[in-house]
């Protein structure tokens, strides 16, 4: 048996009394290029983590949810899913509940069930660790309830579950990544029509490695910058006429930009300039190039930094001090103001790169960071 599966599975019986249904495991991620695209419907290239949320869950038919997380206080949190309402969840809880709420709003038939959950993606790191919450319950409740969802309308119900029920006005990539994303390969994504394709991205045999490198630099997307920046864009693709920031072609963007106010300029170029990194990607790793990724990794973390403000000087630090060392390109990664970088290396220099970043945090008097390989891994599944 797996021994995750297993290990779930027992704290299931010691919480809840008993033996689950099942257990499912959904995984965090991290975006190779295309940030704050997805609520622009433009292109994103994400790739699953090893590190997942795991969910051992058996239903209950008295209308009760009860959730208990391995990573909690140890207490179980009771509710009525007739009562879940946007808001009246706190802390960890209200992504899984949000989850059974977005589907009984679809008027799907679901009810209550035990839960107990046990995450190894590092929380606040911007390796979507709220959506790995969501997604793990999706995929369970879609198995237990008999929901006939594709893939990426669970997704589509996980994201409306952090939008409305959670409060943060998330795009659809990092809820996408989670329960589609294959082993051995990057999602190109298309956030508009949430059309997917498998693109290979065999790192260990062209000699790379891709280090994820976490500031402990928590953040939190549903204190306004976020929502402040995606109001930003919506508006500038009103002004433009379009009904969205993708259809803006890079050819037209210096036009484009001359008419627009000036604090809606920076926003514009990012979202214009990160779509066009994500199709030169593509195009890179379908022609078995991966290392070509460096140079983008670094031009995009460049026009985060610079044009849309969501870099801090943790995520610069780490940047420059990698790239310094020999890391053929760097970048944050995910919604930003913290979090973590990823780093694309050769496979010899992993310790060098990351032993660099750690003495330039010591340096600047920063936390140490953490650091984790990224190995391209399977999306949502059954695993016990």
């Amino acid at each position: 048996m797996n021994t995750e599966a297993d290990r779930v599975r027992r704290g299931f019986e010691r919480i809840h009394g008993g033996a689950p249904e099942g257990v499912w495991a959904a995984p965090g991620r991290v975006n190779l290029i295309g940030e704050h695209t997805d609520y622009n419907d433009g292109f994103a290239l994400p790739m699953a983590l090893p590190q997942a949320a795991l969910a051992a869950v058996r239903r209950r038919t008295d209308g009760l949810l009860r959730l208990h997380s391995a990573q909690g206080d140890g207490r179980v949190t009771e509710l009525r899913v007739a009562d879940l309402a946007p808001g009246s969840v706190p802390g960890w809880a209200r992504y899984p509940a949000g989850v059974v709420w977005a589907l009984r709003e679809r008027g799907l038939p679901v009810g209550g069930a035990d839960l107990h959950l046990d995450s190894t993606v590092p929380p606040g790191a911007g390796l979507s660790s709220s959506a790995a919450l969501e997604c793990v319950v999706a995929v369970a409740y879609e198995e237990l309830y008999g929901l006939g969802l594709g893939r990426p309308e669970l997704a589509r119900v996980a994201q409306y579950a952090e939008n409305a029920f959670a409060g943060v006005p998330c795009g659809v990539m990092d809820q996408m990544a989670s329960v589609c994303c294959a082993q051995g390969s990057a999602l190109h994504l298309d956030s508009r029509s949430l059309e997917v394709r498998q693109v290979p991205f065999d790192l260990a045999g062209h000699g790379l490695r891709l280090l994820v490198l976490d500031t402990r630099v928590a953040h939190d997307l549903a204190d306004g910058a976020y929502a402040a920046l995606r109001a930003g864009c919506e508006r500038a693709a009103g002004l433009l006429g379009l009904p969205a920031l993708r259809d803006l072609a890079e050819a037209g963007l210096a036009g484009a930009l001359r008419g627009l106010p000036a604090g809606l300029v920076p926003l514009v170029r990012h979202v214009v300039t990160e779509n066009a990194r994500v199709e030169r990607a593509v195009t890179r790793l379908a022609a078995g190039e991966p290392e070509a990724l460096g140079p983008l990794l670094t031009e995009g973390h460049a026009s985060l930094r610079d044009d849309y403000g969501t870099s801090c000087p943790e995520t610069d630090l780490a940047v420059g001090a990698a790239v310094a060392a020999g890391a053929l390109g760097a970048r944050m990664t995910g919604g930003g103001f913290g979090g973590s970088v990823i780093a694309l290396v050769r496979a010899g220099e992993s310790a060098r790169v990351t032993a660099a970043v750690a003495d330039a945090f010591a340096q600047a008097g920063f936390r140490a960071p953490a650091a984790l390989e990224a190995v391209p891994s399977a999306g949502a599944r059954r695993v016990g």
